[in-house]
């Protein structure tokens, strides 16, 4: 590839079918993934939380560093952000007590203002613009809020509004179907398209997460939180290896 093609591409994927296969993927890994640390090692949600952060942010440095996109140093970090988004959703709406709407609300308020500050500082918050340090520096803090409120969004119609974690996932499923509908049949931004789906994504990963290893009694299947973790990475690589992953292209 010459210097001309590279300079024109984004550090982030092009958003395809593969794309939000992987998301979905990677935030139902993260719930289990983060259930295995914070609960069955029985670390706790801060400590877990502390861990994951420190993986995170490490993870978006050596992005930050990468000279060119680097698809499973990309996923790496997605992965590190729902991990740490599940255990810090947990550590925020069980330990501190604000309960699922409350961690929902001030999680939502953070994201939205993560976005106001970011279109402020660059013009613009779509994903082709995503080849600077700043750009990518307010582009991973975004998805961390998002990651986080999915999860919190996902426990609260789970188990507050009672509709249990196939339920959950019915309506989360069923709203990212509304949001293809908008793509495909209106001109609504697809910005704006991108990161509601992108927030959709992640409760609907959380129950389904939950469903595979919450205990009978509870709704779930009762899989070992290892077990289905390592099942979900290895789906995640085989697809990344499997299907085309490809930088976006930048934007202008």
């Amino acid at each position: 590839m010459d210097t001309d093609v590279k300079q024109a591409l984004a550090k982030v994927p092009a958003i395809t079918l593969g794309f939000w296969a992987i998301k979905i993927l990677a935030t139902t890994l993260g719930e289990t993934g983060g259930d295995a640390v914070s609960m069955s090692m029985d670390l706790g949600y801060l400590v877990s939380t502390g861990i994951f952060m420190v993986v995170f942010v490490g993870a978006v440095l050596v992005q930050i560093q990468a000279r060119k996109f680097h698809p499973f140093l990309y996923w790496a970090t997605i992965i590190a952000s729902t991990t740490v988004g599940t255990t810090l959703a947990d550590y925020a709406t069980r330990s501190l007590g604000i309960g699922y709407l409350g961690g929902s609300s001030l999680l939502l308020i953070l994201l939205l203002a993560s976005l106001f500050i970011w279109h402020k500082a660059l013009g613009r918050i779509d994903v082709a613009s995503v080849h600077t340090p700043k750009a990518e520096f307010y582009y991973w803090l975004t998805i961390m809020f998002s990651q986080t409120l999915g999860t919190a969004m996902g426990d609260w119609t789970a188990d507050t509004a009672g509709l249990g974690y196939l339920g959950a996932a019915a309506i989360f499923g069923g709203m990212l179907l509304i949001v293809v509908a908008l793509y495909y049949f209106t001109q609504v931004s697809r910005t704006v398209l991108f990161w509601w789906a992108f927030v959709l994504t992640r409760p609907l990963g959380a129950v389904v997460g939950d469903f595979l290893d919450k205990p009978l009694a509870q709704g779930g299947l009762d899989l070992s939180r290892y077990t289905a973790t390592g099942a979900l990475l290895a789906a995640i690589v085989i697809l990344i290896l499997v299907l085309p992953q490809r930088a976006s292209e930048r934007a202008h």
